[in-house]
């Protein structure tokens, strides 16, 4: 778990999850380590999936969930392109954010997953 994200560099929280995947494939990070979160990521699109309702639980705020990223087909500028597609589900606490603080959040995480700062 990563505590004081504020604290790191996005270089940093890049270190911090690399290293964090590496351990859960090698076994060698314990389940205790990943518990009482205060926001948790599920990839379920690992499995196929596509949306999600995760359920939050104490003391999690949140619950953002990745699909399985998919191939889609957009009109830009009256052109039809392919891009690729990551489905996000986000479950939330009302009484720690409101809906408004949850879109802002999805919409910023997913300006910074497009690079689009």
């Amino acid at each position: 778990m990563l505590r004081a994200a504020d604290e790191y560099s996005s270089e940093q929280i890049r270190k911090w999850l690399d290293k964090t995947i590496l351990g859960i494939r090698e076994r060698k990070i314990g389940r205790e380590q990943l518990q009482h979160a205060t926001i948790t990521l599920s990839n379920f699109g690992a499995i196929a999936g596509l949306f999600a309702t995760p359920v939050v639980t104490p003391p999690q705020v949140a619950i953002v969930g990745a699909g399985r990223i998919m191939d889609k087909v957009q009109i830009r500028e009256g052109q039809v392109v392919a891009i690729k597609s990551l489905p996000l589900s986000i479950t939330f606490d009302h009484r720690a954010c409101t809906g408004g603080e949850a879109a802002r959040f999805v919409k910023a995480l997913s300006m910074h997953l497009q690079n689009k700062r």
